[in-house]
């Protein structure tokens, strides 16, 4: 029996330290949200959908023409989006940059609803009830953030929520602005 337990301690605790020194690394990646996309430096997918707010209403990528954008990638029943909903209120109060929102595989209803509870951070919001939209946009899940320049390039992704760090790093100095870096949390 000793030799069997040797025989397999050994290997088995070497798996182990690998497991926890790559968890750990993984973790502690600056880079671990930054999944590269094809979209990056292409014109962003244009887009016609129905108005979650405004259901007799379309919103479209050609209202944004000429301007920067967010486009979030979000839905009810995603958690993240849900931590994700302070700081994107927190944007919108900053007047910077309008986001366009892209409420994916959820009952309008639903949506409406919890924008009623937990406030509206968009400028406008796009229903994709089937998912086909978020697919042109290649997302992997939500949220998935978008940001796209004023010629229908998109410049930056971002997978997961949009942290004060985030916004700070990695989208406002990518804006022709002259606010300073933590405009959002001064709100």
């Amino acid at each position: 029996m000793s030799r069997f337990v040797n025989r397999f301690t050994v290997p088995l605790a070497i798996f182990a330290v690998l497991v926890v020194v790559f968890a750990i690394g993984i973790k502690d990646s600056p880079d671990k949200d930054l999944i590269p996309s094809p979209l990056i430096g292409k014109p962003a997918p244009a887009f016609a959908l129905p108005s979650l707010t405004d259901p007799g209403r379309k919103v479209t990528s050609a209202q944004y023409r000429g301007h920067w954008y967010l486009f979030n990638i979000w839905g009810t029943w995603c958690i993240d989006c849900r931590i994700e909903q302070p700081m994107l209120l927190r944007i919108k109060q900053t007047g910077i940059i309008p986001i366009v929102g892209l409420d994916w595989k959820d009952d309008p209803k639903d949506a409406r609803s919890y924008l009623k509870q937990a406030g509206d951070p968009y400028q406008s919001i796009a229903v994709d009830q089937d998912g086909a939209e978020a697919i042109m946009w290649g997302a992997y899940g939500a949220p998935e953030t978008f940001l796209v320049n004023p010629e229908g390039i998109v410049v930056y992704k971002r997978i997961g929520p949009i942290t004060e760090r985030a916004w700070a790093q990695d989208i406002l100095p990518r804006l022709p602005l002259t606010s300073t870096p933590d405009a959002a949390s001064s709100s």
